[in-house]
């Protein structure tokens, strides 16, 4: 079942293209500003995502640029004007198609259904983006703010694991037996906790934590939100 996030600020039309969704077997995942809309791209992938360029939060344009486009998902743009330049913008910016408030709710449909059969589906993102850090899992690359992150081996196959389990509490001993004890190379959990706040001083900065201290369980991997 294909997964679609509904990026619109007014809830009636929201629901109504949920719902519709949910009609022709497609899973809707509503959000009515872009932090809803970063959240949901934190805890899950996405198949396409329609998304209005008017939010009561920010341009949707420029979320589009900054946050979808790193993760490869599909995106059709809604918006209430119908501007040459601004479709043009929209295009140039990767989008899909583009479609103009008022609208016929099954031409919408159907762009939906043409765009999820160009693009095969849902796929795996390569491109997870979160708070101030972009990490290609492909090419292990990490970004912080735009600049290249140097990370050990280690330390890229425990962010990567983190973030496979976002929201899930990782004991240490989960931990070691998933980075260390599969390729038989055990050791003990101060190594455990010496990567682990390498790892933080590097990704972590005044306004994101990331991963987060669960006193007598292990770590938890919070995303965004400040510690």
């Amino acid at each position: 079942m294909s997964k679609v996030m509904v990026v619109e600020d007014d809830e009636i039309m929201n629901a109504g293209l949920c719902y519709n969704l949910q009609k022709r077997n497609m899973e809707p995942f509503p959000a009515h500003t872009i932090a809803e809309a970063k959240r949901l791209l934190s805890e899950g992938a996405y198949d396409l995502v329609l998304l209005d360029i008017n939010l009561p939060d920010g341009d949707g344009l420029q979320f589009a640029k900054n946050t979808i486009f790193p993760y490869g998902i599909p995106f059709i743009f809604l918006t209430a004007h119908n501007l040459d330049d601004e479709i043009i913008e929209g295009y140039h910016l990767g989008a899909d198609d583009y479609i103009t408030k008022p609208f016929r709710i099954k031409i919408v449909m159907e762009k939906i259904q043409a765009v999820l059969r160009r693009c095969g589906g849902q796929k795996e993102n390569t491109l997870y983006s979160c708070g101030n850090l972009v990490i290609d899992f492909e090419r292990c690359i990490v970004r912080k703010n735009g600049e290249l992150l140097s990370l050990t081996p280690t330390e890229f196959e425990l962010l990567h694991f983190f973030c496979k389990n976002r929201q899930q509490i990782l004991t240490k001993e989960l931990l070691l037996e998933n980075i260390w004890d599969s390729k038989g190379n055990f050791v003990n959990e101060h190594t455990l906790s010496l990567n682990i706040s390498r790892l933080r001083n590097k990704i972590s900065d005044g306004k994101f934590g990331y991963i987060k201290t669960i006193y007598g369980l292990g770590y938890q991997w919070v995303g965004h939100r400040e510690e």
